[in-house]
């Protein structure tokens, strides 16, 4: 079996007991309702005031600001529990918003809004695609005309993780429609309860991971106090999307691994217990042989990843590496999936089985965070 790090380095039992901790959390109070999540098309509202008071939202974010004051070998925890369960919640995305306003908001937004998020009673989201713009955030048209004190909202935007529920946004905006392409970008801070003229769509009817609520967002004459503006003035947002997007990135990369780990731990289990022509299908040597390039491709990504955690950590980890990350693992798990489907048979296209649903819910991270042909983009520019 292989085991899911990162692990511990001796002496570190902090990591250690967060991991059980998180672990039994996420078994006893998420696990058990995932399927009903499915059908909702979301978590229950109550879960995140859960997942803040089990200390599983912000676990790298300063006690100072309300979070765990831990690094992120802490938030990656989080991330591998939730997938080593098959559980999709959207802890990781809060800990991306919170990250923006850590970065780049004044104290007085810090102190407003991450201990609320940090307890739940803040649900986030980042919201940057649109209909019209994915992975080339330059064409986004969603902008935000200054009246006052003030800043009036249009546009829409889609694929937005956590929008159902979330209370508040870390929205892309043209602050300057003139300027072309990335220039005149701001990020602003929306808090949507009870906004006039903010609506989030219906939930997105994806190919997997239905546990997680996706939506589109509609603003039309939205009002949002011009102090929401993230950095110090306008048109900067997206420089801090190319300064942020890399710890996005790499949480995606955990949650590959990890995902790939289990799916050739329960591979495994099933290959030694399933039988053909009369004898376990572990003893065909197809079958060997195919489990031991994914749990190879399993190891490798292990090791790379912990080396990408240890140099983030350190505040070592350039874009290129993460880029790196994010593309190689993120296409690793879909090989390793596919081919463990495969080793199910039949039974790996049955959504009873946990392989169809991963190898559903896994199509996706070759796609968000910046798809894997933009990452190629962002390594090439490096060379």
């Amino acid at each position: 079996m292989l085991q899911a790090v990162p692990r511990p380095a001796p002496g570190d039992d902090d990591v250690a007991l967060f991991r059980r901790t998180a672990s039994q959390f996420i078994q006893k109070e998420f696990a058990p309702h995932h399927a009903r999540w499915c059908l909702q098309h979301g978590p229950d509202a109550a879960a995140w005031t859960q997942a803040g008071a089990a200390g599983l939202l912000l676990p790298d974010i300063a006690q100072e600001y309300g979070g765990g004051g831990g690094s992120f070998a802490h938030e990656a925890v989080v991330l591998e529990e939730l997938a080593r369960a098959g559980v999709q919640f959207g802890a990781g995305i809060q800990s991306v918003v919170a990250h923006y306003i850590l970065a780049y908001g004044s104290d007085a937004q810090k102190r407003a809004w991450l201990p609320r998020m940090a307890r739940g009673e803040l649900v986030s989201a980042i919201a940057m695609s649109e209909p019209g713009a994915g992975s080339d955030l330059q064409g986004i048209k969603a902008n935000a005309r200054r009246d006052g004190e003030h800043y009036v909202i249009n546009g829409s935007k889609t694929f937005v993780t956590n929008g159902t529920h979330a209370s508040l946004l870390c929205l892309a905006l043209k602050t300057d429609t003139k300027a072309a392409g990335w220039k005149g970008i701001s990020l602003v801070i929306v808090e949507t309860q009870g906004l006039a003229g903010y609506q989030a769509g219906r939930a997105l009817e994806k190919i997997g991971m239905h546990a997680q609520d996706t939506c589109e967002l509609f603003f039309a004459d939205m009002r949002v106090p011009v102090a929401n503006l993230l950095g110090s003035a306008e048109g900067k947002g997206f420089a801090q999307m190319m300064e942020q997007l890399p710890y996005e990135r790499l949480t995606v990369g955990v949650s590959a691994v990890a995902a790939t780990e289990r799916a050739v731990d329960l591979t495994t289990r099933y290959v030694k217990q399933r039988t053909a022509f009369g004898k376990p299908l572990i003893d065909l040597q197809n079958t060997r042989f195919q489990l031991a390039q994914c749990a190879t491709e399993a190891r490798v990504g292990r090791v790379f990843l912990d080396h990408c955690i240890e140099r983030f950590v350190a505040g070592e980890l350039d874009d290129a590496t993460t880029a790196m990350a994010k593309y190689w693992l993120t296409d690793s798990q879909g090989r390793v999936l596919d081919a463990c489907v495969q080793m199910h048979g039949g039974y790996g296209c049955m959504m009873e089985y946990p392989i169809a649903r991963m190898w559903a819910d896994g199509r996706a991270q070759r796609i968000y965070a910046g798809s894997n042909e933009i990452m190629k983009e962002v390594i090439a520019w490096s060379l």
